[in-house]
């Protein structure tokens, strides 16, 4: 079953035309690591960012010009910035001072705020209380009188794996698949010791070569080389721990129920009278959470380009931004073309291969009161592994339990583990897509991201459930992500 679902995704993802084993292409999307150097410039941006509250104050309703504001701001954030950088390397504080103005120094602010928007994709669970002001400030940096003010902007592009070995004319190690697929090699965590061993004399051996071929010698070069295949790695590595979660989840919906037998693992039915917003009977059901968990894995395979997308259309010139009361305070709302022509494209690959037509609204909720811009977008699909994983480990760690009182009391409960399980996947695939979870009855519902917000209500209600002592008990500890 597993390799049927993985067989399912790489159709799916090929059809799409997003999905591709060319590392040519995969290295387009792929951040580059920080080194240390970096490392210590990122850590004064984010001692920076906890200071100023950018957004508190810019984005509010006042009768002072918000641009007056925004450079005000800006021009703050780089005093601060200078007087940091002053403060940990003396040498490189007096060539700041030296500058007649911040303008002078444009380089330097531009390469600091890259260095934290590539750190934040590498790091999703990092920077949570300052990207959004980071982005916001690069944003507000890129309108027209902000600019011509301040003499300069924020924003230059990410730096990626293939634009640097395209610089350092390495891009022909990527034509290298064999190569690269034996070094790059992710390694389950549920994997045996000795295969574990095997995987890693293969990676090392591998990486041996491609260094050996294509650095000559050389260590700058062989220092690049490093450089990019631990990126690359970093990539595989994102992909087996926030897409695996979603088809193993996919795997134990086909496991233990039925399409057509609603007894072999309970009835999935829902409906009004039990508070659900939609109303289906049970392979209706089984469906809408089969197509959604497949939307999901393929989202997930493709956060790293959704993510330069959505950087990149934050920051577009001709798309501009508006202040507005979206229910949950102020927003900038934005309409974001470009991701969401990629989102389309990966929701329409998905709805091409189901063995029935499409159940639910195919409507993505971009640039609107729901979702009222790229950021917010980012930040929802981020919660995908934060939801699945720690699902997935309790529902592993259930069948390694090895306390001889709780694995009785759970046979007393649920006539065994797999009971237990099945009783827990059941409650999830029901009333996690129910289309529950918005804020008033109008919004949430079937439509793309009303899946996630039904599924993100679901676990707030999660202590209320019957199963959640015992799910404490087997290593469970929340959906936070830490």
């Amino acid at each position: 079953m597993r390799l049927e679902l993985n067989n399912s995704f790489n159709t799916i993802m090929s059809k799409t035309g997003l999905f591709t084993k060319s590392w040519v292409d995969k290295s387009k999307f792929v951040p580059l690591r920080l080194n240390e150097d970096e490392r210590r410039i990122l850590g004064l941006l984010e001692a920076a960012l906890n200071v100023i509250e950018y957004t508190d104050r810019v984005d509010i309703i006042s009768y002072t010009s918000r641009t007056k504001l925004m450079v005000t701001y800006l021009s703050e954030m780089c005093s601060i910035l200078t007087g940091l950088v002053v403060a940990m390397d003396i040498k490189l504080g007096r060539s700041l001072l030296q500058g007649k103005d911040h303008a002078t120094n444009a380089d330097f602010f531009k390469s600091i705020f890259e260095i934290g928007r590539r750190y934040k994709i590498m790091n999703p669970e990092k920077m949570r209380t300052t990207y959004g002001a980071m982005m916001y400030m690069c944003q507000d940096s890129m309108i027209p009188d902000v600019r011509m003010q301040m003499g300069f902007d924020f924003y230059i592009p990410i730096k990626t794996v293939f634009r640097v070995l395209e610089e350092n004319g390495l891009l022909d190690i990527l034509s290298e698949k064999q190569l690269l697929d034996s070094s790059l090699k992710q390694i389950d965590p549920y994997a045996g010791a000795s295969l574990r061993s095997k995987i890693s004399e293969e990676r090392k051996k591998s990486s041996d070569v491609l260094l050996k071929k294509y650095a000559k010698g050389n260590d700058e070069k062989k220092r690049v080389l490093e450089d990019c295949l631990i990126s690359l790695a970093d990539h595989e590595s994102f992909l087996m721990a926030n897409r695996v979660p979603v088809e193993k989840m996919r795997f134990y919906l086909h496991e233990f129920f039925s399409s057509q037998d609603p007894k072999k693992g309970g009835n999935l039915k829902i409906g009004f009278m039990n508070g659900a917003r939609l109303t289906h009977d049970h392979r209706t059901q089984f469906f809408y959470v089969d197509q959604s968990l497949q939307f999901w894995s393929c989202m997930m395979d493709q956060m790293f380009l959704l993510w330069l997308q959505s950087d990149a259309s934050l920051v577009d010139k001709d798309t501009r931004y508006f202040i507005s009361d979206t229910g949950q305070g102020l927003n900038r709302v934005q309409p974001c073309p470009l991701l969401r022509g990629t989102v389309h494209k990966i929701l329409s690959g998905v709805q091409n291969e189901q063995e029935l037509s499409w159940i639910g609204s195919s409507v993505v909720h971009l640039g609107d009161r729901a979702v009222p811009n790229a950021l917010m977008f980012i930040d929802k699909y981020r919660q995908v592994p934060h939801i699945l994983t720690p699902l997935v480990k309790v529902l592993q760690q259930l069948e390694y339990l090895r306390d001889p009182f709780l694995v009785q009391y759970i046979e007393e409960e649920y006539g065994s583990i797999v009971g237990l399980q099945k009783t827990l996947l059941l409650d999830f695939f029901k009333h996690a897509f129910d289309g529950r979870g918005a804020d008033n009855w109008y919004d949430a519902g079937s439509c793309i991201d009303g899946r996630l917000t039904s599924a993100w209500n679901w676990t707030n209600e999660i202590s209320k459930k019957k199963y959640y002592r015992i799910l404490l008990m087997s290593g469970f500890l929340n959906f936070e992500g830490i």
